[in-house]
């Protein structure tokens, strides 16, 4: 698995005492701003701010990043160029949808293949299995967006989403960071929300993850939207791309 992701210069809200701002990133700048991004991602620029997100994520050359359920490929690229030829990127799709009719493994084959992705490897197991050991402590960064609300919808066949944070929290080196997006649904539903709105509640996401043993160390709210009244699916005309969406960053402890 390999994976890094890099951001521009960002100030993102954090829920601490006070707003922390992200320094400036060059890498993050340069892989936002590649010329070989396909206008497919860079259409979505200006809903998903990459450079604070990737900023959020703290993204570093060198390291070894894994993009979970990637989709069309708009992040593994991004991280790709922002860790750049000493770094990796593992684009990884869970086993449960690999039979889907969009073949996100393929997907993800293609995008790896395409030229200056050479450091992006397609992986594929099922969401609750425990990562080979040779992947113990490897990951400087993993990374979801829009997807963890999903690990818990029928057609992940009962995929056991607190065996996969655990399994996160075996990858990833100590300090490593877990980081999180997805559309918010109303406070104290829990997982009512996922399958009927594909909404998760924050504070029942922040629970599931802290019982693997992570410390949650902050929030950006660059993709909040507090207009939404988060009663409709997020694939509704009305609130589509403008979802109220949250961005929580979990820590694997040193010790």
């Amino acid at each position: 698995m390999k994976l890094r992701l890099a951001a521009a210069a960002a100030i993102v809200g954090l829920t601490a005492v006070h707003a922390v701002a992200q320094t400036p990133s060059p890498n993050i700048a340069a892989a936002v701003a590649d010329a070989g991004r396909p206008e497919k991602d860079t259409k979505l620029d200006a809903s998903r701010h990459p450079a604070e997100m990737a900023a959020f994520a703290r993204i570093m050359p060198g390291e070894v990043v894994m993009d979970v359920w990637p989709g069309g490929g708009y992040w593994s690229r991004i991280f790709s160029k922002a860790v750049g030829p000493k770094g990796h990127v593992y684009a990884y799709v869970p086993a449960e949808i690999a039979g889907f009719k969009s073949d996100p493994v393929g997907v993800a084959k293609a995008m790896a293949a395409e030229p200056g992705r050479e450091n992006v490897e397609e992986v594929s197991q099922p969401l609750g299995d425990e990562p080979p050991a040779d992947f113990h402590n490897t990951m400087d960064v993993v990374w979801t967006f829009e997807n963890y609300h999903d690990m818990h919808n029928s057609f992940m066949k009962g995929a056991d989403v607190n065996a996969f944070n655990k399994a996160v929290f075996f990858v990833l080196k100590p300090g490593g960071s877990y980081v999180i997006v997805d559309h918010a649904a109303p406070a104290g539903s829990g997982l009512k929300n996922t399958e009927d709105l594909h909404r998760i509640d924050p504070a029942a996401l922040r629970a599931e993850v802290e019982k693997a043993g992570f410390r949650f160390e902050g929030e950006s709210k660059v993709l909040a939207n507090p207009e939404d009244p988060k009663t409709a699916k997020i694939f509704d005309p009305a609130i589509k791309g403008k979802t109220d969406r949250f961005a929580y960053r979990f820590v694997k402890p040193k010790a």
